[in-house]
């Protein structure tokens, strides 16, 4: 039986309503699983009437409860806009909210085993902070949703995966959110997920935080003192763990071709690689969760919002991801 892939139109205002409408006319999609989209229908409807997708999809209110059976795709209205005005590219407490209304309800379903996993089109951060939300981001929330307590953003792709220590926090702040027993908690993870996905016992290189690794304590002592020691704890527990190695040689070619996976210690030590390398096709996965949950790898494109330009190949990816991340529960 194909899973159940719940999608979340993000921000609408952004580039999501049109990816999920065009993945759920999608025919790999739609092979893969039954994708679920929750949004606001009249909003879908306008979207997809000016970018050219038909929109055929039964359409169901969002009271209903269960999905229905034998359905091959489906639309659950939540009406979350409630009317309000939104245009292409303008950010607005409306769409955070109604963004945010989605994410809810499909992280509901997941929970209540309505759905087997959900995929979130991008959201607008500022336009939830106007919105009285004050989340970082979709991996926050849905930690708080599910109550989860340990849990780290993975990067995934088929040339390159990271996962971060800290994630959506300014540089600042980055030396204060590197603790030993949260480097401890991200590679195992990591690495629980990669045996998941790929079998055996997966290659892990962490990340240090200074040039050079501090060149022992004269740039920093955190690659020795904090970043070392999670290493070594977890090379005790049988992890095939690498570090801290100095960033700018942990993406060489040679290194990359034997590492199945880096443990990254900020934002954009990771993710400046991996869009490198995988920006089109990469999936941001989130661990620890009680339920499956992958994104597309990029944010709302408000300028190119309501045109039919956006590239659904991320969308795409992060869908037969979950797919297969579900069907592997």
């Amino acid at each position: 039986m194909k899973p159940i892939v719940g999608l979340t139109m993000g921000d609408p205002a952004g580039i999501g309503p049109e990816l999920c409408l065009a993945m759920l006319n999608d025919r790999t999609v739609r092979a893969a699983c039954i994708p679920v989209l929750f949004g606001d229908a009249r909003l879908l409807a306008r979207v997809a009437k000016q970018v050219g997708i038909p929109f055929n999809t039964p359409v169901v209110p969002a009271g209903d409860g269960e999905i229905p059976d034998r359905c091959s795709r489906l639309v659950v209205d939540l009406d979350c806009l409630h009317g309000a005005p939104v245009r292409a590219g303008r950010l607005s407490a409306a769409t955070g909210s109604a963004a945010y209304q989605c994410v809810v309800t499909a992280a509901r379903a997941a929970l209540t085993r309505r759905i087997d996993a959900i995929v979130t089109a991008p959201l607008c951060k500022e336009a939830l902070h106007l919105a009285g939300l004050s989340y970082p981001g979709h991996t926050e929330l849905l930690a708080e949703l599910t109550h989860t307590r340990r849990y780290c953003m993975m990067l995934a792709s088929e040339k390159i995966t990271t996962s971060l220590v800290t994630t959506h926090t300014a540089l600042k702040n980055v030396p204060a959110g590197i603790r030993t027993p949260r480097i401890l908690e991200v590679i195992r993870l990591t690495r629980s997920a990669m045996k998941s996905m790929r079998g055996g016992n997966p290659r892990l290189v962490v990340c240090g935080l200074n040039p050079h690794g501090g060149e022992n304590g004269l740039m920093g002592t955190e690659d020795r003192d904090i970043i070392a020691p999670a290493v070594a704890q977890a090379r005790k527990e049988g992890c095939a763990v690498e570090g801290p190695v100095p960033p700018d040689t942990a993406f060489l070619p040679d290194r990359m071709a034997r590492t199945d996976a880096y443990i990254c210690m900020y934002h954009d030590q990771g993710l400046i690689p991996f869009k490198m390398l995988a920006f089109e096709t990469g999936v941001n996965v989130t661990l620890g969760l009680p339920i499956v949950r992958t994104s597309p790898d990029h944010g709302t494109a408000f300028d190119l919002a309501w045109k039919g330009l956006a590239n659904p190949s991320s969308m795409r990816s992060a869908i037969l991801y979950a797919a297969r991340l579900a069907g592997s529960r």
